[in-house]
């Protein structure tokens, strides 16, 4: 993967796959990734979109499967998962879903199979 030119400080970047289609774009804020950011595959279609904050993953993230089915949606404050996650199956199915307080499951995960039948509730307690 290669990048637009030398990589800025501050600014927008664009890098490359090997010829000229992008694989990433975004910009960076004292050299780190910083605000939105879009992730490509090679055939160009979007496979992740989201914010960072100097470096680290914030806000609503959602990434994607090269035929545009969604792999998996949810959001980070300062690198770490908080909040609804979902993740689905290569089908477009739900997986699973659940909630994390500062990177780690808590309270209740549903799990379906590939058809999309819940299969299993688990639940995750905080650790203290």
């Amino acid at each position: 993967m290669g990048t637009s030119d030398k990589q800025p400080e501050d600014g927008p970047l664009i890098e490359y796959f090997a010829g000229d289609t992008v694989s990433a774009e975004g910009h960076l804020k004292d050299g780190e990734r910083h605000g939105v950011w879009r992730y490509f595959f090679r055939n160009g279609k979007l496979k992740a979109f989201g914010k960072y904050d100097l470096g680290e993953l914030d806000e609503a993230w959602q990434w994607w499967s090269e035929n545009g089915l969604s792999l998996q949606a949810g959001s980070f404050d300062k690198g770490r998962q908080v909040g609804l996650w979902r993740r689905y199956y290569d089908n477009g199915q739900l997986w699973d879903e659940g909630t994390y307080e500062a990177g780690r499951k808590v309270g209740e995960w549903k799990v379906y199979d590939r058809p999309g039948a819940l299969k299993q509730v688990k639940v995750y307690t905080p650790k203290r």
